[in-house]
């Protein structure tokens, strides 16, 4: 055991000598993520959001026809809200505007009331009140924004308008407490969907963060390659070991090196950039879960090549093909039918982990998921550089 706790202290002070953990792990990652967050957020971009309506056809006809008619939006007619749920939630809309009664229509229906006198009292405002229940993608937090905004300005103006008809109706003597005043709307959203969702900030963050980690393993697996070509990993498989406890140790360096990185960069994203992880123990198993899958992934990559040159291209490849089809640098949803490959990527699980704890949600599926690569991947790679050890 001694032996074993000496060739991981050894990899340890390696990784933090020449600089990777530092670089890779925390350097890299947010240098990235400032720099994607400063070009989105100062872009100015067509929005062309698919937008689904149940009902609301005031809110239709001054709001959301005038933006089709510009290009900024396309519309679709949903029949309910369960068909707008579903189709939100396979990403065939950005968002869903689902209306309860029209408050338009029930404030001029109370402001004719209380002005003829037969009519009796008038209906209190509340009566005619109206919600807007907004059911976002996941896949689209762009588009999913911009419709929040719109019905909440929507509500805004809609509340101005009925505080014009009090006043003109109860004259100015009598102008309403503006806080008693009930709202024309609510503005409801969906759980289920829009919540689960990372803000821009977290989501470069996260994304660069486990881009990078597979990078940061990628050169702790590497390094058993170069300790072979220079005959290093020979004098230490002479040691009274079994050598695949050594390949373990190895690979144990290179999790910690991994959950070291990570922890730095979750700590100091938050001050730094405005990050927003969410529960520390649900974002504890995300990170141990997609570490071991990473460290499984990578050294499986690596066992399949000859040398250390050779297994740090092969394993880039791999790392930055799962990073883009996986989600770390953008939506997968804009990846039309490629989409469907990013879920058999640990970043595609690590991110939907996130965003499911941003939802309230439970991460028990994404971090199942993420050790299943580990428990296919780590046994595997350990037996195949058993044997290449003692090639």
């Amino acid at each position: 055991m001694r032996a074993l706790i000496l060739i991981l202290l050894k990899d340890l002070r390696q990784r933090l000598r020449d600089g990777t953990l530092v670089i890779y792990a925390v350097a890299l990652p947010l240098g990235l993520a400032f720099l994607l967050n400063l070009v989105m957020g100062g872009s100015a971009q067509r929005l062309d959001a698919r937008y689904g309506v149940v009902g609301l056809p005031a809110f239709t006809e001054q709001v959301l026809r005038p933006m089709e008619a510009a290009g900024h939006i396309r519309l679709s007619r949903v029949a309910s809200a369960e068909q707008g749920r579903e189709l939100a939630g396979r990403g065939r809309l950005d968002a869903v505007f689902v209306g309860g009664p029209e408050p338009s229509a029930a404030a001029s229906e109370s402001s004719e009331a209380s002005r003829d006198p037969s009519a009796g009292s008038p209906e209190p405002a509340s009566a005619g009140a109206g919600s807007i229940e907004v059911i976002g993608s996941v896949d689209a937090p762009v588009a999913v924004q911009v419709a929040r905004e719109l019905a909440e300005s929507y509500a805004a103006a809609e509340r101005g308008e009925r505080l014009a008809l009090s006043v003109a109706d109860a004259g100015p003597e009598a102008v309403p407490d503006l806080r008693a005043l009930p709202e024309p709307i609510q503005l409801r959203q969906d759980t289920s969907l829009s919540v689960r969702q990372l803000d821009t900030r977290t989501y470069h963050v996260a994304g660069m963060g486990v881009f990078f980690l597979f990078f940061t393993v990628m050169l702790c697996v590497a390094g058993i390659f170069a300790e072979r070509d220079s005959g290093t990993l020979a004098r230490i498989m002479a040691a009274p070991v079994p050598g695949s406890l050594i390949m373990a140790a190895k690979l144990v360096g290179g999790v910690l090196t991994g959950l070291i990185g990570m922890a730095v960069l979750i700590v100091v994203s938050g001050p730094l950039l405005g990050a927003r992880w969410g529960d520390p123990a649900g974002v504890a198993a995300l990170v141990t879960a997609v570490v071991l899958a990473a460290t499984g992934l990578m050294a499986v990559v690596a066992t399949f090549t000859r040398t250390a040159e050779q297994a740090a291209n092969w394993q880039s490849v791999v790392a930055t093909v799962c990073g883009i089809v996986g989600g770390a640098f953008f939506s997968v949803g804009q990846l039309g039918g490629l989409a469907a490959f990013g879920a058999v990527t640990p970043h595609h699980w690590f991110m939907e982990g996130l965003a499911d704890l941003r939802g309230g949600g439970s991460v028990a599926l994404p971090v199942t998921v993420l050790l299943g690569f580990a428990v296919v991947g780590i046994p595997v790679a350990l037996a195949r550089l058993g044997r290449m050890a003692r090639a």
